[in-house]
């Protein structure tokens, strides 16, 4: 997806946002931030704290856009943008929204362990909220258009006649 010239600023800006963000490095390096963000409150770390914030405010346009959005990694960032524009929100009752509303708590405990300086408490904390991350992502993307054939929901159908790969 290129950004329409002629649209919005607010429009183009949030296009590029999430064109930029559908990179595999983009999503892929994020699943990091919250590891390194208990290590940076585990070691009272303020250089690596502040570091990692300012990482996770830039990191969805730090990458280019991607050549394919093939990848796994690409395609649950444009199912999030398809759940989003679709006003599913992403908290709930309701599968799978439930999983973001279980990991409220899971991460809560993984930052007051991680203060706390209980490692343990701090690692498990930090797997579950990170596979309930993973579970929810991943089940968005089996349940939107964008997450299953990797092209953006704005995008034309490809025309099977002009490529025959398709």
């Amino acid at each position: 997806m290129v950004p329409d010239p002629t649209a919005p600023l607010r429009t183009r800006l949030t296009d590029t946002f999430w064109e930029r963000h559908a990179s595999p490095w983009s999503a892929g390096t994020r699943f990091l931030t919250m590891p390194a963000l208990l290590y940076a409150i585990y070691t009272r770390d303020r250089r690596l704290f502040a570091a990692v914030v300012g990482f996770v405010v830039v990191n969805p346009v730090l990458f280019p856009r991607p050549d394919s959005t093939d990848s796994w990694l690409s395609r649950i960032v444009l199912a999030e943008r398809e759940w989003l524009r679709d006003e599913k929100g992403t908290m709930g009752l309701g599968y799978p929204n439930v999983l973001n509303v279980l990991n409220v708590p899971a991460t809560l405990l993984a930052l007051w362990a991680a203060w706390r300086r209980k490692l343990a408490t701090t690692l498990v904390a930090c797997v579950v909220a990170m596979a309930l991350k993973i579970w929810w992502v991943d089940a968005i993307a089996r349940r939107t258009e964008a997450g299953r054939t990797g092209r953006w929901p704005t995008d034309p159908e490809p025309d099977s006649r002009r490529d025959p790969g398709v």
